[in-house]
């Protein structure tokens, strides 16, 4: 019925699918397994149950809740409804501070203390370094 440069042109087309759909999946696949998102206080209180899985919890400091002691950070990140406390050992970023956004990663003990491995600090679009604020002149 069809002739072969027919044949041959939709075989081509068909193996091409094929490999970008296997592609695709094996993208999906792996990133699935290194995308780690970010959850509030709240999402965290109303989990079923404790999953042992590294996560992130998102949220604002506590304002009058960071203590540090020795080599240990404790804080409260809040979402102004719930509120986790974290758990840090090690140098926290330069703009980790009261009454900012925080995302913490790291494993939940319960759903009330959170232990983290990594502090990531957020700031806003309009952040400009201290040191190039300097450059610039400006205060």
């Amino acid at each position: 019925m069809y002739g072969r440069k027919v044949k041959l042109r939709f075989l081509f087309i068909i193996i091409i699918l094929i490999t970008l759909i296997l592609t695709t999946f094996l993208i999906l696949k792996s990133l699935e397994e290194n995308v780690v998102y970010f959850q509030s206080p709240s999402e965290i209180k109303s989990l079923p149950e404790i999953d042992k899985s590294k996560i992130r919890v998102g949220g604002m400091v506590k304002k009058n809740s960071i203590s540090i002691n020795s080599n240990e950070v404790n804080f409260i990140i809040t979402d102004f409804k719930n509120e986790i406390n974290v758990t840090y050992s090690g140098a926290v970023p330069n703009l980790f501070a009261e009454e900012k956004g925080v995302v913490a990663e790291g494993f939940l003990k319960d759903k009330n203390f959170f232990s983290a491995t990594k502090i990531l600090a957020k700031h806003d679009e309009n952040y400009m370094p201290p040191e190039v604020k300097e450059a610039l002149g400006e205060k």
